[in-house]
């Protein structure tokens, strides 16, 4: 878990950012303050992971608290309404920086960075659990959790995946890429067989000619990949 502090002047922008982090479950909010003084305080007191830190703020500003250097180094994200501050955010090595008003995808796209470098400097890998049999997505402004052994097969379609499951009559449609999808389900259980399609492996109901007959759907596979799906129905005969 990403301990995480907010620092901005403004309250509606300090509650948007907590909405935000309150919606990505490897984030966990530890305080919320109007200024670098306030922060400052909370830093002496309490482990901080991440700083989402806006610029321009009354007394000494952000780019002051971060040239002076920040207790315990915590990564930072800028998070402001001035564009022409980030060639100097990342002259002070900021992880990210964010221009107001941030859509959640860019948001969650900042906390992903921030949980990649968190692993590796703490040489983590994910924790084994009841959740590495799902995973997260942002579908319609919400993440939302799919578990694996629920999905029947994945379409691609340019920026975006169709992700179909066994319980669900509608598929969830997130803004991520088919390669994206790929390299998160475990080869095992899923293959690509198709530029557009993923599917997984136990739902396959049949097969006939080049084409994948699953529960509720038949999808085209290509013959590229038919020397690895015939391998594992040789180990399923």
């Amino acid at each position: 878990m990403i301990r995480c502090l907010i620092v901005d002047d403004e309250h509606f922008a300090r509650e948007l950012i907590a909405d935000n982090i309150g919606m990505i479950p490897f984030l966990e909010l530890v305080a919320s303050c109007k200024n670098v003084e306030e922060a400052m305080r909370v830093m002496a007191s309490e482990q901080i992971d991440l700083v989402f830190l806006d610029i321009q703020m009354p007394g000494l500003s952000g780019i002051q608290w971060l040239s002076a250097g920040l207790i315990n180094s915590p990564m930072v994200v800028m998070v402001t309404a001035y564009e022409n501050y980030a060639l100097e955010g990342f002259n002070l090595n900021v992880l990210d920086y964010l221009v107001k008003p941030v859509a959640f995808d860019r948001f969650l796209k900042a906390a992903n960075k921030a949980m990649e470098l968190y692993l590796l400097k703490n040489k983590q890998v994910a924790a084994p659990s009841s959740d590495t049999n799902s995973l997260f997505v942002n579908s319609d402004y919400s993440l939302v959790r799919i578990s694996m052994d629920n999905i029947t097969h994945i379409e691609g379609l340019k920026d975006y995946v169709k992700i179909f499951q066994l319980s669900n009559d509608k598929p969830i449609i997130p803004r991520l890429t088919l390669h994206y999808m790929e390299s998160k389900l475990p080869a095992s259980s899923f293959l690509r067989v198709h530029r557009s399609y993923i599917v997984a492996l136990d739902k396959i109901v049949s097969i006939k000619r080049n084409r994948l007959y699953l529960p509720d759907a038949d999808i085209p596979f290509t013959d590229n990949y038919r020397p690895v799906l015939m391998e594992y129905i040789g180990q399923h005969s």
